[in-house]
C-alpha cells in the first residue's frame, strides 16, 4: 500500500443511511464529527439508543477503505463517497487490519480506533447484495449463500463459516481538527499485548 490517505469525507446531521460528502469535516474531542448525527458522548445510533441509551459512544467517527467500495462498484453497487455512511473514506491503510486503540494522526486531529462496524440490513436496503460485498468468509470462499444477521442486526456468519466484517472501523475523536480529502494518516498502534478489533 503506498501513502496512507484522505479520499473523502462526509456527514450528515440526519440518521440516514447514507452521509453527504463535503470540502472537510471538523472532528471534536470527545464528541465525533461537529454537524453529523451520530456526534455525541453517549451512543447516538438509533438500534443502540433503544437498547441502552446511556452508553458510552463508541462510534462517533466511520471510517471505510476505498478498495470495499471499488468492490461494490465491481459487482455492479452504485456506491460513492458517503454511501455506506462512512465519514472518511481512506486509501492506502488496511484499516481493519489494526488493533483496537490504535490511533489515527489525520491532519491534526487524532482518532482512536475502538472496533468494527457491524453490518445489517440497511446495507441491503441501500442496495440489494450490498451486505455480501461486506461480509465475506473467513476462508475467503466464495459464497451464494445470504449472509445470516443475528437479532440485533449484525452478521453472524456465512455457511455456518466465521465471517470478515468489511463495513470499515468505528472510533472516537481524542484531538479535535479538520480533516479534508488529501490529508494524510498516520498510524500509531498501542503497547502490546494488541487486542483484535471486534464490533462495536
Amino acid at each position: 500500500m503506498g501513502t496512507p490517505v484522505v479520499v473523502a469525507v462526509s456527514r450528515d446531521e440526519f440518521h440516514r443511511f447514507s452521509k453527504t460528502p463535503c470540502e472537510h469535516i471538523e472532528l471534536v474531542e470527545g464528541l465525533g464529527v461537529r454537524g453529523d448525527a451520530h456526534a455525541g458522548t453517549v451512543v447516538q445510533h438509533l438500534s443502540r439508543l433503544r437498547r441502552n441509551p446511556n452508553q458510552p459512544n463508541l462510534r462517533q467517527v466511520h471510517l471505510i477503505q476505498s478498495d470495499v467500495l471499488d468492490d461494490a462498484r465491481a459487482a455492479g453497487h452504485d456506491v460513492g463517497p458517503g454511501s455506506l455512511g462512512e465519514n472518511v473514506l481512506t486509501d492506502g491503510v488496511d484499516l481493519l487490519g489494526v488493533p483496537t486503540d490504535t490511533r489515527l494522526m489525520i491532519g491534526d486531529a487524532v482518532v482512536r480506533v475502538t472496533g468494527l462496524r457491524n453490518p445489517c440490513r440497511q446495507i441491503n436496503e441501500h442496495s440489494a447484495g450490498l451486505l455480501k460485498v461486506v461480509v465475506r468468509r473467513v476462508d475467503g470462499a466464495a459464497s451464494d449463500s445470504d449472509v445470516e444477521l443475528g437479532p440485533t442486526g449484525g452478521a453472524l456468519s456465512l455457511d455456518g463459516v466465521g465471517i470478515v466484517r468489511r463495513a470499515g472501523v468505528m472510533g472516537v475523536v481524542e484531538r479535535s481538527g479538520s480533516v479534508r480529502p488529501g490529508d494524510t494518516l498516520e498510524v500509531v498502534l498501542p503497547d502490546e499485548p494488541h487486542t483484535p478489533l471486534a464490533p462495536v
